[in-house]
Parts: C-alpha cells; sequence; structure tokens
C-alpha cells in the first residue's frame, strides 16, 4: 500500500487509538488530535512510531470550536504534509430523556459528534481534489442507523453524519474522493464503559455482569466489537480495492442492525 498522510481526530483512546495503532503498523503517517494530558500524548505517540509510523503529530484543539478546528487542519498539512485520509472519530455521549436533557450537552454533542466533520471535511476536501485522491471516513454509530431511549443528541448527531456522508459522497463522485462511514455496535470504549458502570450503579449488579447483560440485549453475535477490527476495515477504504466503495454507511455490529 502507498503511504498516505492520514489525520485522525480523536485518536488518543478507544476507536480512535485503535484505529491509529493499525494504520501506524502499516508504515502511514499520522497525525491525530485528542483529550489526554501530557504523559499521555508522549507515550501514545511513542508507541505510534514504535510500531512503524512513518511521522506523528499531535494537535490540541478544542473541536468544539469550528475556527480552531479548520485552522488546526490548516497547520496540519503544513507540519506533515498534505492529508490524503481524514479520519473523524471523535464522540462524546450524555444519556436522558429529552425533558432533563441540558442543552449545554446536546449543543456539546452536536458540535463534537457532528459538527466537527463539518469543519474537517471542508478543509480537505479542495485539496483533495487538486490531487485526484481522498479518503473519508466518518465512524458514525450502529446508532447512525437505529435509535435507543435517552439518546436523543448522540442518535441525531450520528444520523447527521450518516447523512453527511452520503452527501458528500454525491459531491466528490468524480474527483478520485471516496466518503463512508462506519458504524460500530458496542466497542467496549471507556465511552462504553461509562454507561456500564451507570448501569452497575443503579442495578447494584457487577460491571461485566451488566457488560454481558448489555452485549446480550442488543448485539446478536455477543461479542464487542474491538478498536482493531474498525481500523481494519480503515485500512481497506483506503486501498485501491474500494475505490468505487462510497456513500456507504457500513454496519460492523455483530448483525445488530439485522433485526
Amino acid at each position: 500500500m502507498i503511504t498516505r498522510y492520514v489525520f485522525i481526530i480523536g485518536a488518543t483512546s478507544g476507536i480512535g487509538y485503535g484505529i491509529a495503532q493499525i494504520l501506524a503498523s502499516e508504515g502511514h503517517h499520522i497525525a491525530y488530535n485528542g483529550l489526554a494530558d501530557f504523559e499521555e500524548i508522549i507515550a501514545i505517540s511513542d508507541k505510534l512510531k514504535d510500531l512503524g509510523a512513518a511521522s506523528v503529530h499531535y494537535f490540541d484543539v478544542d473541536i468544539r470550536n469550528g475556527d480552531a478546528v479548520r485552522e488546526m487542519m490548516a497547520t496540519a498539512e503544513l507540519t506533515m504534509g498534505p492529508i490524503d485520509v481524514l479520519i473523524n472519530n471523535a464522540g462524546i455521549q450524555h444519556v436522558a430523556p429529552i425533558e432533563k436533557f441540558p442543552i449545554s450537552r446536546w449543543d456539546d454533542v452536536i458540535a463534537v459528534n457532528l459538527t466537527a466533520n463539518f469543519h474537517t471535511i471542508a478543509s480537505v476536501i479542495d485539496g483533495m481534489r487538486i490531487r485526484g485522491f481522498g479518503r473519508i471516513i466518518n465512524i458514525s454509530s450502529v446508532h447512525g442507523l437505529v435509535a435507543s431511549a435517552n439518546k436523543s443528541a448522540y442518535v441525531s448527531a450520528k444520523h447527521g453524519v450518516v447523512g453527511l456522508t452520503k452527501t458528500i459522497a454525491l459531491e466528490c463522485a468524480t474527483d478520485g474522493i471516496t466518503v463512508n462511514a462506519i458504524c460500530p455496535g458496542w466497542v467496549r470504549t471507556p465511552l462504553v464503559e461509562a454507561q456500564i458502570h451507570e448501569r452497575s450503579e443503579a442495578s447494584g449488579r457487577s460491571f461485566e455482569e451488566e457488560a454481558s447483560t448489555l452485549i446480550q440485549e442488543r448485539q446478536p453475535n455477543q461479542t464487542f466489537v474491538t478498536p482493531e477490527q474498525i481500523g481494519s476495515l480503515c485500512l481497506y477504504l483506503m486501498s485501491e480495492a474500494a475505490v468505487s466503495v462510497t456513500g456507504m454507511a457500513m454496519p460492523i455490529d455483530g448483525a445488530w442492525t439485522a433485526h
């Protein structure tokens, strides 16, 4: 595979970090963003270099700020090189019935999970068009395809990511750019583990008991998806084999959406 310049939004833990490790092991240049303290950033960057990344660059930006996001993308291209592959992975969650959902939390979830994608894509699309190559991979969710109660902001944002993906795929259909959304089911990330802890506290059952119940409720194969599996799907979407795969919302969900 040709060495590519990759920017991963939200790569300091969970799915994003798993993707970064898979792509680093293939020798790609990696730029990334995400929440972590200084020591964690050093450890993550060192790990990606050890795995074989051609270069590693970290950018500390609050992605709720659209202007800051666009400035980050421009700086990344000046620092690393032209972005060939953009992977939008950042996500936050808040669970509450809509009448109790704080307005500030709604705004944050929409900004991080959806609006940031708009800004990152808008920032790189012209360069991709000029070069005649681009891969945009948006990490949506099974909740971009189906809903769950008490997750109004998250479900709305992730459905929006799928719609944004389809729209940009149409706009770039003849430009050598593919745009796809990956829709994972349950992945044992910090985001999901926080929900398991909440369930455990409410039920009085152990964390592992609630994790098992969670997976049995929705995911028929009763197995958590791994970040590395999602990273391997990203590798496929980056490859020549996927040149005609665009505008897709691709579940990786253990048959959740087959119900």
